[in-house]
């Protein structure tokens, strides 16, 4: 892979890049398309204060978010992002479950689309292209939520966390995807906001953009070399339409 520099990355944006040949469209979901982080939030204290712990700022279970809820309870029973490996097993599992039962509860009290997303999408569906979410959220908890926030109907399916044997950063879900609608690598792209996007996308040898918003652990998406970079999901546009 040829690696760019973040402001070459950067010029590579508002029709700067097109993307030719593309049929499928992959999104990410919570730091690309929604900011759930205030509901997570709230389910994370909440599960903190029926276990008697201490519970954290909105702000800091933002850094938490984006690899699944077990990891974020890990990471809250860990008091950090980087997970205690010495959590007793039946203490995480009562987390987990509290966790689980209360978010399922409140999945869309606070959460809220980023701004331009919904406009967007619905002008790529029109557009032709197939939309696909792949998010490592549990399962269960997606369409809820896109019915909540007034996208379902938009997506051909959807990926959750559990849904195959393995979740991104593995390649493992974006190959089903191509698998399932016979298209190929090429013919698709990804677009998330973490990490995780960025790679499983670079693992499959597949384009990709990187949203400089949402949730990145506190890192420079950047460093993962997408092939392009966005500041507002509405940048993605010109790349995709009038080719």
């Amino acid at each position: 892979m040829v690696k760019m520099s973040r402001q070459e990355l950067f010029m590579r944006r508002v029709g700067d890049l097109k993307f030719v040949n593309k049929k499928v469209i992959i999104f990410d979901l919570d730091g690309t398309l929604i900011d759930s982080s205030p509901d997570l939030s709230h389910a994370v204290n909440h599960m903190l204060e029926q276990l008697n712990l201490s519970t954290f700022s909105e702000s800091t279970v933002h850094g938490w978010v984006g690899n699944g809820a077990s990891t974020l309870v890990k990471r809250a029973l860990s008091g950090d992002s980087l997970i205690d490996e010495t959590i007793d097993p039946k203490l995480f599992e009562k987390a987990l479950d509290i966790f689980l039962k209360f978010y399922a509860k409140n999945l869309c009290v606070a959460t809220t689309l980023y701004p331009n997303v919904k406009e967007t999408l619905a002008s790529l569906k029109k557009e032709g292209y197939i939309l696909v979410i792949v998010t490592n959220k549990p399962f269960d908890f997606v369409a809820p939520i896109l019915k909540g926030l007034g996208l379902d109907g938009l997506f051909e399916f959807y990926l959750g966390g559990e849904s195959l044997e393995k979740r991104k950063p593995d390649p493992m879900p974006l190959f089903y995807v191509c698998e399932k609608l016979n298209v190929t690598v090429e013919e698709c792209v990804m677009i998330g906001d973490s990490k995780n996007d960025i790679i499983s996308a670079n693992h499959a040898k597949m384009q990709s953009v990187g949203v400089t918003y949402g949730y990145n652990y506190g890192e420079d998406i950047a460093l993962y070399q997408p092939t392009m970079m966005v500041d507002d999901f509405a940048d993605i546009l010109p790349s995709f339409i009038g080719q």
